[in-house]
């Protein structure tokens, strides 16, 4: 796992919400091919060396019956690694899929899990960037690899990270 940072434009985390209100972090999680890794579940737990948080992972395989039941096995397997994650598919497009579910009321940040950036088509059609400029958010990136930390039984399919 390598963890990149935030996209440039953004001066790091939001200030504190309240030290006496106990506060958890809303992540949007956007990822495909490294949705099983280690590297990503490993970069959720350094995440959470920043604060309590829960992550929502939403991967681009279009909305299918057998994606949902993808997403969902694979937020329940993270889930039981002992992170907080509640799965979604999106639309295969991987900023179509951000833009439908994010919400700034809802969530502070977005973090995209890619493949290394040598091979990673959502790193040489700029994702991090798009996204950040669409959303106004709070934007990391990490390169997860595409290694598996599990299984889940089937094959991921849908956009190439």
């Amino acid at each position: 796992m390598k963890i990149i940072g935030a996209v440039a434009g953004h001066a790091g985390t939001k200030p504190n919400r309240g030290a006496s209100l106990a506060f958890k972090w809303k992540v949007l999680v956007v990822a495909n091919r490294t949705a099983t890794s280690a590297g990503l579940e490993a970069a959720l737990r350094a995440r959470l060396g920043s604060g309590p948080a829960s992550f929502t992972l939403v991967m681009p395989l279009g909305v299918t019956p057998a994606s949902e039941h993808m997403a969902k096995r694979v937020a329940a397997r993270l889930c039981s690694a002992g992170l907080d994650v509640d799965g979604l598919v999106g639309d295969s497009d991987p900023l179509t899929a951000v833009l439908e579910v994010w919400n700034p009321a809802v969530f502070d940040e977005i973090i995209v899990s890619t493949l290394p950036a040598s091979t990673s088509r959502w790193m040489q059609t700029g994702l991090p960037r798009r996204i950040e400029r669409q959303t106004g958010a709070l934007v990391r990136h990490i390169e997860a690899g595409g290694t598996p930390a599990f299984r889940t039984g089937q094959l991921l399919v849908g956009t190439s990270v």
